[in-house]
């Protein structure tokens, strides 16, 4: 009879592909992942079927976090600047406060391992944002360009401003306000 899976050995084999691959990149081999996960090879695989299904769902879980992290408490009430401001902050919070997690997803971003069924998952826990994202570029010069163009240069703005602020915490929040201010003007 087989073992039940446990949610600590799943979690744990996740916590350690995000560290891996955040220093190894994608190119790490699974038993490095099951070696900082304190498991054997073959546990991993008895969790994740495949090195491909380990990446989708690690890539969903980091997705599906992030967005709870941005997309919670949006006042949804306020103008666009806010609501959008309100998203910033909270995207530079995170990203700032789980940097192996941002590299492990920016790896996992250009992956061809990374499924377009995952990419759609993702993309549905952003929905809020891209609706929002759609609402603020109305009247702007990027109106007509595809949505997924334009959320890809938020993220530019989004990653530029990051490593600035990281790279020089001092003047973190100068960066940070100077690199909405591109943003809104590059959507409105």
């Amino acid at each position: 009879m087989a073992r039940p899976k446990s949610d600590e050995k799943r979690a744990a084999i996740l916590a350690a592909a995000i560290k891996v691959i955040a220093a190894q990149g994608l190119s790490a081999p699974t038993a490095s992942i099951a070696k900082e996960a304190g498991v054997s090879n073959g546990a991993l695989f008895t969790y994740f079927e495949t090195k491909a299904d380990l990446l989708n769902q690690l890539y969903r879980e980091l997705k599906e976090d992030m967005a709870k992290s941005t997309t919670t408490g949006i006042p949804t009430e306020a103008p666009r600047r806010d609501q959008m401001l309100h998203v910033w902050n909270a995207w530079l919070r995170w990203a700032t406060a789980h940097p192996a997690e941002r590299r492990t997803l920016a790896h996992l971003g250009v992956s061809n391992a990374v499924t377009e069924a995952s990419h759609q998952v993702a993309d549905q826990a952003f929905a809020g944002v891209e609706a929002l994202l759609d609402r603020s570029r109305a009247n702007g010069l990027l109106r007509d360009a595809p949505l997924m163009f334009v959320a890809s240069i938020v993220t530019s703005i989004v990653d530029a401003t990051v490593d600035y602020m990281t790279r020089n915490p001092a003047h973190a929040r100068v960066h940070a306000a100077a690199g909405f201010e591109v943003l809104w003007r590059v959507l409105t």
